[in-house]
């Protein structure tokens, strides 16, 4: 598993002729920046792409996600669970099933080759509603209770007393929806056609179809797009195994 991430990441600084040289060595000989620099230059719009919409998706979502659990696992109403598994049930269809009528909707609001069309589709996740629904079971009653005694409204009670208690809920969720974002291909494929709106996935492979076939730069190209997410799950690791463990604890 690691060992494709470690070819890549050595690869990174070989040289075209060092990279195509048999038999192949793992460690650069003549070690180099210039691949890294030139597939830079042609994907660093790419990259500032998708910088802006995984920062205003990501945390768009996580807190949709936490207010619709936050409902969901603390209030009582009419058709909650109803409404709960409807939201449930939309999990079990494949996501190419409803990118006709998604595509459609964005062609109504005339949002074909913008940032609405790759940010709003993602705004509401019914993974992340089940998920902070079920870990809504393990924040105590009594702490809402006692804060609505105090005097404190419904919204300041969800960020001041619910939000903190849920925070390695948030952090899996995040990193979820941070690679679902930035790993995106096939719906800003569909919704984009212009080269200046492409994200990095999509920026990549028209870059290696339409150049000369340059495997070093290539290669720079695709170290570029996975260091991102590398760095975001050595940062928030203990968060994300720690959210796991406790949503798995939670009952339904």
């Amino acid at each position: 598993m690691l060992f494709p991430v470690v070819w890549m990441s050595f690869s990174t600084f070989k040289s075209e002729a060092e990279i195509n040289i048999y038999p192949p060595t793992l460690l650069p000989r003549q070690p180099s920046v210039e691949p890294l620099v030139n597939a830079w230059e042609r994907v660093e719009p790419f990259v500032v792409n998708s910088v802006f919409v995984t920062l205003v998706s990501t945390p768009l979502s996580v807190l949709t996600s936490a207010l619709v659990g936050f409902v969901l696992g603390k209030y009582e109403f009419r058709g909650k669970e109803a409404l709960f598994y409807a939201i449930l049930a939309t999990m079990m269809l494949p996501g190419t099933v409803l990118i006709i009528p998604n595509y459609q909707m964005v062609v109504w609001l005339d949002w074909i080759n913008t940032y609405w069309a790759l940010i709003v589709p993602s705004a509401f996740t019914a993974f992340g509603i089940f998920m902070m629904r079920q870990f809504m079971h393990g924040v105590p009653n009594e702490l809402l209770d006692a804060a609505r005694i105090d005097g404190a409204s419904e919204p300041r009670i969800f960020g001041r007393v619910v939000m903190p208690l849920i925070r390695p809920a948030l952090a899996t969720l995040g990193i979820f929806q941070f690679m679902s974002s930035w790993n995106n291909y096939l719906w800003p494929l569909i919704v984009l056609t212009k080269e200046r709106m492409f994200t990095i996935p999509v920026g990549l492979a028209a870059f290696s179809a339409g150049y000369e076939p340059n495997f070093s730069s290539r290669n720079a190209g695709a170290f570029i797009a996975s260091l991102p997410v590398i760095i975001a799950f050595v940062i928030f690791q203990r968060h994300i195994i720690k959210g796991m463990a406790l949503t798995g604890m939670a009952g339904i």
